[in-house]
């Protein structure tokens, strides 16, 4: 089972946004934060965490046909 993933996110007074993914592995954490990056306007400046180059937990699912 692969960890929960948080974001912490912080805003400066001068209206900067910063967030920081914990628990992240691998690109996932550019895909958690995608959606919220596009609605707060341009990214300035992007920093990648050791945890960026680590493999990403594979996702293991089962399907079973109707007719088994």
């Amino acid at each position: 089972m692969s960890k929960k993933q948080e974001l912490d996110i912080q805003i400066a007074y001068d209206g900067t946004v910063t967030i920081n993914v914990i628990d992240g592995k691998g690109k996932s954490c550019l895909d958690l934060t995608r959606d919220l990056e596009e609605s707060l306007g341009v990214v300035l400046d992007r920093e990648t965490k050791a945890s960026f180059y680590e493999q990403e937990e594979p996702v293991s699912v089962k399907i079973r046909g109707e007719n088994q």
